[in-house]
């Protein structure tokens, strides 16, 4: 296994401290880097390790945080903070732009191969810094497939992947048919993969308090979904060696 480093970082976002987990890779050159987002109930271990796995890999990973550096376990405490927040493009934005900048301060980080994934919450907000033009190379999205204001998602600039479980109550066919035609219509390259049989944060292990209706963890699933990710990072964001590492 690959030596990583791994520090909190504190940053300020929506009028809140927020506190990321940065994991660096092995070495001591430039690196692309991923920023991670969490589900509506924000940041907590499932969300570090993925970006320890992603430094494994050699990325320099970000997940960043949602609420000020809390979890919410009351689902309508979660819920009376994510809906407003997805009703909020700019919002949203403010939020993933707070994220991308301390993430491009690493050193390790290469400012101009970034990519950014997100899961529910998180993935909503990974898709709005592509529709506000942010030059990514990827953005993937799980249980995130939200769409956006009229038009802007011509701005995004780099291949799109999402995935969604087959019976999601959150993400029904219907948001799923919307999510297609907005970016079938901007002219994306993007890419749509169903889980059969499969909840809402059927990729998030079972935790120990109450959750929001239709989620279930789908293991076979959570697993593929993981590759999926990770191949489409090696796909349009693959790790170079650098001089200096």
């Amino acid at each position: 296994m690959t030596t990583i480093t791994t520090r909190t970082v504190a940053y300020s976002a929506d009028d809140l401290t927020m506190i990321g987990h940065l994991a660096l890779p092995a070495g001591t050159g430039l690196r692309p880097a991923v920023l991670i987002g969490p589900e509506g109930t924000g940041l907590g271990d499932v969300e570090r390790r993925r970006a320890e796995a992603l430094a494994e890999l050699g990325y320099v990973a970000l997940a960043f945080d949602l609420h000020g550096g809390r979890y919410l376990e009351d689902p309508e405490e979660m819920l009376a903070r994510c809906l407003p927040l997805l009703a909020d493009p700019d919002r949203m934005r403010g939020i993933g732009h707070a994220a991308l900048d301390v993430l491009r301060a690493e050193s390790r980080a290469d400012p101009d191969r970034i990519a950014a994934v997100g899961y529910g919450t998180g993935g909503a907000i990974a898709l709005e810094l592509g529709r506000d033009g942010v030059d990514l190379r990827a953005i993937g999205t799980v249980n995130g497939l939200t769409t956006g204001r009229p038009g802007e998602a011509a701005r995004i600039r780099c291949p799109v992947w999402a995935g969604v479980g087959s019976e999601d109550p959150i993400m029904p066919p219907a948001q799923r048919d919307a999510f297609a035609a907005e970016m079938q219509a901007a002219g994306v390259d993007w890419r749509l993969t169903v889980y059969g049989g499969a909840l809402h944060a059927f990729h998030h292990p079972p935790v120990d308090h109450p959750t929001v209706p239709g989620v279930g963890h789908h293991p076979r699933h959570a697993r593929r979904a993981w590759r999926d990710i990770v191949d489409l990072l090696a796909e349009c964001l693959p790790v170079t060696e650098d001089p200096g590492a």
